[in-house]
């Protein structure tokens, strides 16, 4: 009995010492915003620390897509993940046998990760998802395009306000509503495109053509004032100074925006909108008090 029960201990002991311990994420998340995914792949158990003893094998969906041959010093890639490599060789003798891979090639799926050392070996498995999420914030991304429209709207009204009141010229006026329809055309194609999730060329094209069309307002600005008064005196220079200073801040801020995910001077574009959206507000109620004198 005492024979058997040792023989029993001792056949776990050596089934237990035939195991690596490999541990990794059971989820791992990727987004746009990251050049690079990592696979976490660690070993805790390693005895010979050696790399000539180890073999690392990464697969995806039960397809092997890189593998690490110590003892020979070889590496096979998958031609699906070229950029498939350790994120670090030399901390392979310590156990860490993690995968980095390019954004682009890290397709969502299963994966796992075999290591062997000698006559050991262990796995360890994980799910590669995409989050779900934007470049901006929800709330960034409402004010960005609602300050927009605004300045459409209150752009819109000054003209109906000075079209009401005074005389325009029918080639002024025509040039002026096919600004403001252009404006509204174009903000409306950069909003769609915007407002899609992920950090991709389309959404750094709508913010584009958010910010840097809305130049058209100064000039505009420009000649409404032109029609309502004589001569430009300094209330009205320093309003259309307002609008310039607005979008000169305005597409700082989207220069700053483009290369970073996430955006870190977001707030440096939308105070420049807030300062535009400011001055169409005033220059219309100016035009408006003006209007009863």
């Amino acid at each position: 009995m005492w024979l058997l029960a040792a023989s029993v201990l001792l056949g776990a002991l050596r089934a237990g010492s035939a195991q690596l311990s490999v541990t990794g994420t059971e989820v791992v998340e990727k987004n746009d915003c990251n050049e690079t995914v990592i696979l976490p792949c660690y070993v805790s158990n390693l005895k010979e620390n050696n790399e000539n003893a180890m073999f690392v094998t990464w697969r995806k969906e039960g397809k092997t897509i890189f593998s690490f041959h110590g003892g020979k010093n070889e590496v096979y890639r998958d031609a699906a993940f070229p950029s498939a490599n350790l994120v670090s060789q030399a901390d392979l003798v310590h156990g860490t046998a993690s995968l980095v891979l390019n954004t682009a090639e890290a397709t969502v799926g299963n994966y796992s990760c075999e290591v062997i050392e000698s006559n050991r070996a262990g796995e360890t498995k994980m799910e590669l998802k995409q989050s779900s999420g934007s470049w901006f914030l929800l709330v960034e991304r409402v004010i960005i395009i609602s300050l927009l429209f605004l300045v459409v709207i209150l752009c819109a009204a000054q003209l109906s306000v000075v079209a009401l009141k005074y005389e325009i010229e029918s080639q002024r006026k025509v040039w002026i509503i096919v600004a403001v329809v252009i404006l509204a055309i174009v903000a409306g194609v950069g909003t769609a495109l915007f407002v899609q999730d992920g950090y991709t060329a389309q959404n750094q094209a709508g913010l584009g053509l958010i910010v840097v069309p809305s130049v058209i307002l100064v000039p505009l600005q420009y000649f409404m004032f032109g029609i309502v008064f004589d001569c430009l005196h300094q209330t009205t220079l320093a309003l259309i100074g307002l609008e310039i200073l607005g979008y000169i801040i305005a597409v700082v801020g989207f220069g700053l925006c483009v290369p970073a995910c996430p955006p870190l001077h977001g707030s440096v574009l939308i105070a420049g909108l807030a300062i535009m959206a400011i001055a169409s507000l005033l220059s219309l109620a100016y035009v408006f008090i003006m209007d009863q004198k």
